[in-house]
């Protein structure tokens, strides 16, 4: 398995770097979309962060059950086994699952096992890679060029929460809940709409213009490639602070506190920008309260809406075809006005 570039050493792109951090802490804000030119260290920051991430406990089942869960999000074997005492757990890694472009329906959301049915006569399911993903983050690289029939999956699974596989006489359900990370170049194709609503941070990197940011990331992208397990092991110390920071703002998302006030500009932002449904406020909210927590700050504040709100809101506007400006310069003019920034 190739070593992953280290996240911290990663140059620029900080809302890229900002989103995946809160979507992190927070994995009930729904993932993120990064949309962007070629080459600007997009696949390199997501399997970075996902290298990095501190360990969870979970069954030793195929699914990672948490073993302190409620029984609607446990497997059927783990509730079996339940009713029979304790569930024994380890500390595992967090589960990071790439979704082919080319992968069949069967290989994602799975099918039944050939092998054990033709050896054994048995009829038993083979769990896919939204299985795999479970409690972790299902990564899609050039995420809209997603074959429709797969998008469809993708949709259900998400907004449920679980699988159902009817299919071969089979009739399963398993629990599939993840953070979605998508990347891809606008350029070679839209996203649709159902799926791009269905993240709920959406980022916008650009290639560097400045000489210097350039010049830093050919030396250290060079000097990875030349020798990587030198080159990490240079960035570990950076690295185990990310960890431990993300740690510490899981442990403290559910003291921070979000005053009416807060509340009130989030709302009137949302109307301000014309944001359909209550999905807006309610993943600027989320995204401001998990950034606080990284920050180590117990309320979260307008200075806090503030950084997230073109990640939680540029993906969700109307097109106003009497406006040519793109929607992170409205979300950027909204805010200013709003705020005074």
């Amino acid at each position: 398995m190739p070593i992953p570039f280290p996240f911290s050493a990663v140059v620029a792109q900080e809302e890229m770097k900002r989103s995946l951090l809160i979507a992190a802490i927070d994995p009930s804000i729904g993932g993120v979309l990064v949309f962007g030119d070629r080459g600007t260290g997009k696949s390199t920051a997501i399997r970075g962060l996902a290298a990095l991430l501190p360990k969870m406990r979970a069954v030793d089942c195929v699914y990672n059950c948490d073993p302190e869960a409620g029984e609607d999000a446990l497997c059927a074997e783990c509730r079996t086994k339940r009713a029979k005492g304790p569930l024994k757990s380890r500390m595992v890694p967090v589960p990071v699952v790439d979704l082919p472009l080319g992968a069949t329906e069967d290989r994602v959301i799975g099918a039944l096992d050939l092998e054990r049915a033709l050896t054994k006569g048995e009829k038993a399911f083979e769990p896919g890679l939204l299985a795999r993903a479970h409690r972790g983050f299902l990564y899609i690289d050039e995420v809209n060029l997603l074959e429709d029939h797969l998008v469809d999956s993708l949709l259900d699974v998400a907004a449920s929460g679980e699988n159902l596989v009817e299919r071969e006489g089979l009739s399963i359900r398993h629990p599939a809940r993840f953070v979605l990370v998508g990347s891809g170049n606008p350029e070679e194709g839209e996203l649709r709409p159902q799926l791009q609503d269905r993240f709920g941070l959406s980022v916008e990197v650009k290639t560097p213009q400045d000489l210097p940011t350039r010049m830093k990331v050919v030396r250290l992208r060079d000097e990875f490639e030349r020798d990587p397990p030198a080159f990490v092991l240079k960035w570990k110390r950076q690295d185990s602070k990310v960890r431990n920071q993300i740690q510490k703002a899981r442990d403290f998302l559910p003291t921070v506190e979000v005053p009416d006030a807060t509340l009130e500009q989030a709302g009137r932002l949302c109307i301000k920008l014309g944001t359909d449904g209550l999905r807006g406020e309610l993943t600027v909210i989320r995204a401001a309260r998990a950034f606080a927590a990284l920050k180590g700050d117990a309320v979260v504040l307008d200075e806090h809406l503030v950084q997230v709100a073109a990640s939680a809101l540029r993906h969700r506007l109307r097109r106003d075809p009497l406006d040519e400006s793109g929607s992170t310069s409205r979300v950027q003019r909204a805010v200013g006005e709003l705020f005074g920034e």
